[in-house]
């Protein structure tokens, strides 16, 4: 099968040839010089043709000039006696006219000594051979194109012809399996695209677009770019688009228009051929975009002038790379010394000088019949513009690399002999491979020329952009260099419309801080800024982080901090009316237990029960005491008062009333039985029962002590608003609200036992007790409790929640306090003070008498309806008629009397 294969492409091959023998004998496209060994030359003189014609324009530069470079090593070569002395180098220079298969059907002419049969034998009757056998050619100095020296690499390697390229620098030529026979003096894309993505990566973009030609050298730099940039990572490709072969107008519109689809990616790297190149450009300023784009171009583009000729300004800010390379200053000699007489072994020279000189030669030209006739005394540089090609130089390296390679196998093999010795005439192509993949030596620029494994160059590149100078004419200034590393200049950079700063070409812009990326699907270089909200900071790009329970994050949201602490302050306005009303009621028990104090054995004084009175007194001054304790800064002391103090007042307080009106109670309710008086009414046993209902509040806070110790926390929740920036940590005394409560529990149930036996005491007549001021202070106090309640747990979820609460507990025990103040004592203190003559002692009354004036009051009291055998009223106590003042006493004295009840 495989033997088939191969006497199928033989025979495709030699068809090939016919006709190329033919066309060659018709009209050689062909430059054809005698040595004693024959280089190939493959170069574009013209450009690819349209409408079905193989070949186009004439290329100046890229054609005449490299071809011309050739010739021009050639002589060099032959003319140096160290290098390849005794042995000349002919050449035969073929035209790809840019295409790939016309570049195939040409180089078919070098392969023709290998496959033709030696027929110079057969004579003309005048001794001349019919047929010349065609020169061997032993190696190939091209191709310039990368898909051309592809399509001619896959014929060479066939025959062991070795190849060397001077501008193919596509990535694929790098397989040493497929294109074993293929070196270059250029380094490969892979390099270039490296050098790429370092461009773009120092210029800060990471979200471009690419164009390529049709073919290996595109899309194959394309692949290279696209494969590195996500090795490297951060750089996304927008858009990837292709210009076909032999495009159209509408081609070019087209991708310009695909780019538009995504405007923020500015950067376009651009793997074209130069009519590519020009497309691009012409579509981007009929679609009005000129300095949107930021070209970057590769060694296609350059430093040319020829892709951006009448587009200038539409090319301003592109950065373009080429390989390095140096001015070849004896080629500027010998070219600008050419002329029509002493150049007739360029078969392409006359068109070249018609086109550089923009005349005509013979009447067969081209040129219209308008153009002016050729004088032949014209002069290149001196008549016409000129400038060296950017590859002259790798040409002339090509041609030097293939003399050197030549020049040391034929000193291996040919040690004694002075020229080509059998040996080496008869040697396969595969030697002459070896020497130049070992070849070492000074280019034309003095760089080292050197090859790898693969056939590669080392990549040396030189970065240029495309500027406007200051004489507002734009052209090429060099701005870096990429030798195995990036050395670009940023400062030197300029952009369009006069930018300052290096323009962006993102998918997203970056976010602010305190801001995480969210990846779009698919695209990692584009994203959706999401603030971290809420109690978390920007832990890095992609995640926010939730803070400690005790930090919050700072205002850009980089990171943690502590969350301030407050406590109520003494010039809060929430602490500013307790602390009035307190002091008020402080100042108010003072002089209210210094006034009993001073006339302790007065009557008043001594009616009201002095004992139980400063009891109560202390009880009250307790608790204004506490609205002191509450405001404090907290600590374990303040805490441990707080404790004792928040529920002992009130107990004290309410512990003596209820005694008070629990001993008015039995009194009367005993009466109504019997004249006998009751158990533990004397001051001493009120007292002692005060004393134990107020131990029972004591035992229960040492209970609470040993259960859990008094401390201090920091409360981060009770102030933890929506915005971090409000968040507080609240200062306070390790006391929950139930236990608030509870601590207050025992003194509500003391009042609300108090308010009872007020109620029951209700009917007993003023004359004979304080049953009903205690009446009327516990109703108050319940009001004022009832009041409390709701407000002290309604605001437990409120953001004040401290301030709140402790004012409303503080301004609570302040009026309970303060009722029981006014209403008990302040009218005795009235009458103690402004009036004096009432504070006198009535006439002493028995036990039996009181009591029975209790009980027939509260009879009388009764409907008449309700009395026994319809009683009439009666008066009884104290008759106004026996005595006159007894009326008067009722009217004008308050009823106290030495009994003290």
């Amino acid at each position: 099968m495989k033997l088939r294969c191969l006497w199928r492409l033989f025979w495709f091959i030699r068809a090939l040839m016919d006709s190329a023998l033919a066309q060659e004998t018709y009209a050689p496209h062909s430059i054809r010089t005698e040595g004693h060994l024959t280089l190939g030359g493959l170069f574009p003189v013209h450009a690819r043709g349209s409408d079905g014609t193989p070949c186009g324009d004439l290329k100046k530069e890229n054609g005449i000039q490299r071809l011309e470079a050739m010739m021009y090593a050639l002589d060099q070569i032959n003319q140096d006696d160290q290098l390849l002395p005794n042995i000349t180098l002919g050449a035969r220079v073929l035209d790809t006219c840019s295409r790939d298969t016309y570049a195939l059907e040409q180089s078919l002419t070098f392969v023709q000594a290998l496959i033709t049969k030696d027929t110079s034998d057969v004579r003309c009757t005048s001794g001349e051979p019919v047929f010349v056998k065609p020169e061997k050619v032993v190696g190939v100095i091209g191709a310039s194109a990368s898909s051309v020296s592809i399509m001619v690499a896959n014929i060479l390697r066939l025959f062991q012809i070795p190849q060397i390229s001077y501008a193919s620098t596509a990535p694929e030529l790098s397989d040493d399996r497929r294109y074993d026979f293929f070196s270059r003096v250029v380094p490969p894309d892979s390099f270039q695209a490296q050098a790429m993505v370092d461009i773009i990566r120092s210029l800060g973009w990471s979200y471009v677009s690419t164009i390529a030609s049709e073919g290996s050298y595109g899309e194959k730099g394309v692949e290279a770019f696209t494969q590195l940039s996500k090795e490297a990572g951060g750089i996304c490709i927008a858009q990837s688009l292709k210009i076909p072969h032999n495009p159209k107008l509408e081609d070019y519109d087209k991708a310009i228009q695909q780019l538009l689809e995504t405007q923020h990616s500015r950067a376009v790297i651009i793997f074209a051929s130069e009519e590519d190149i020009r497309g691009v450009l012409n579509a981007t300023k009929r679609a009005n975009q000129v300095g949107h784009f930021l070209w970057i171009g590769s060694d296609s583009w350059g430093a040319k002038s020829s892709p951006i000729h009448q587009l200038e300004d539409v090319a301003v800010g592109a950065v373009t790379i080429l390989p390095k390379r140096s001015s070849i200053k004896g080629f500027d000699e010998y070219f600008t010394a050419l002329t029509l007489e002493n150049n007739r072994r360029n078969v392409w020279f006359a068109e070249f000088w018609e086109e550089n000189f923009d005349c005509r030669l013979l009447s067969s030209s081209k040129r219209e019949e308008g153009s002016r006739k050729c004088t032949g005394q014209e002069r290149i540089g001196s008549d016409s513009k000129y400038e060296q090609e950017g590859k002259v130089q790798f040409v002339i390296d090509a041609v030097y690399a293939m003399a050197h390679a030549l020049h040391n196998m034929q000193r291996d093999l040919c040690p004694d002999h002075p020229g080509i010795c059998p040996r080496m005439e008869s040697s396969e192509g595969k030697v002459l491979l070896k020497y130049i993949r070992n070849t070492s030596f000074n280019g034309s620029a003095a760089t080292s020329i050197v090859f790898n494994k693969n056939g590669d160059a080392p990549g040396r590149y030189d970065l240029f952009q495309f500027q406007m100078t200051n004489s507002s004419v734009p052209e090429y200034r060099p701005v870096g260099q990429w030798v195995e590393s990036l050395q670009l200049r940023l400062e030197e950079l300029q952009w369009p419309d006069g930018e300052l700063e290096v323009p962006i070409s993102v998918c997203s812009l970056p976010c602010k801080t305190g801001e995480r990326k969210k990846k779009v699907k698919g695209m990692p270089c584009c994203w959706h800024c999401e603030l971290c909200d809420g109690y978390q900071f920007q832990y890095d790009e992609t995640s926010c982080k939730l803070c400690a329970y005790n930090m919050r994050p700072n205002p850009n949201r980089t990171a943690c901090q502590p969350i301030p602490i407050v406590k109520l302050e003494w010039h809060s306005p929430w602490a500013v009316m307790p602390v009035f009303l307190a002091m008020l009621g402080i100042i108010a028990t003072i002089f209210v237990m210094a006034t009993f104090v001073r006339y302790n054995d007065t009557p008043i004084v001594r009616a009201s029960g002095r004992e139980l009175s400063y009891v109560l007194l202390t009880g009250i001054f307790l608790c204004y005491i506490i609205t002191f304790l509450m405001i404090a800064k907290p600590d374990v002391a303040v805490c441990a008062f707080r404790r004792i103090f928040l529920g002992l007042g009130m107990c004290i307080s309410y512990a003596a009333l209820l005694t008070k009106t629990n001993r008015i109670y039995r009194i009367f309710e005993q009466g109504k039985q019997t004249v006998t008086a009751p158990r533990f009414i004397s001051p001493t046993s009120q007292i002692a029962i005060t004393s134990s209902l107020i131990c029972v509040q004591l035992l229960g806070v040492l209970v609470w002590f040993a259960v859990d110790p008094p401390n201090t926390i920091v409360d981060y929740d009770e102030q933890k608003t929506i915005n971090p920036m409000l968040a507080r940590g609240v200062l306070k005394c390790d006391i929950t609200d139930l236990q608030i409560i509870c601590s207050l529990g025992y003194s509500i149930l003391l009042m609300v036992t108090c308010t009872i036996y007020a109620i029951k005491t209700r009917d007993v007549p003023e004359d004979f007790n304080e049953a009903k001021p205690i009446g009327f202070t516990m109703y108050t106090t319940c009001i004022v409790w009832l009041a409390f309640i709701p407000i002290f747990f309604g605001t437990a979820q409120s953001a004040e929640k401290l301030y709140i609460q402790t004012t409303t507990l503080t301004i609570s025990m302040n009026l309970s306090a303060s009722v029981a103040l006014g209403m008990l004592y302040m009218p005795k203190v009235y009458i103690i003070i402004f009036h004096p003559e009432l504070n006198v002692q009535k006439r002493k009354r028995s036990f039996k008498a009181v009591v029975t004036a209790a009980t027939m009051s509260s009879r009388l009291s009764q409907k008449p309806s309700e009395r026994p055998n319809g009683e009439a009223k009666t008066e009884l106590c104290e008759n106004p008629a026996a005595d006159p003042m007894s009326q008067a006493t009722k009217k004008t004295y308050v009823s106290y009397n030495n009994l003290r009840i």
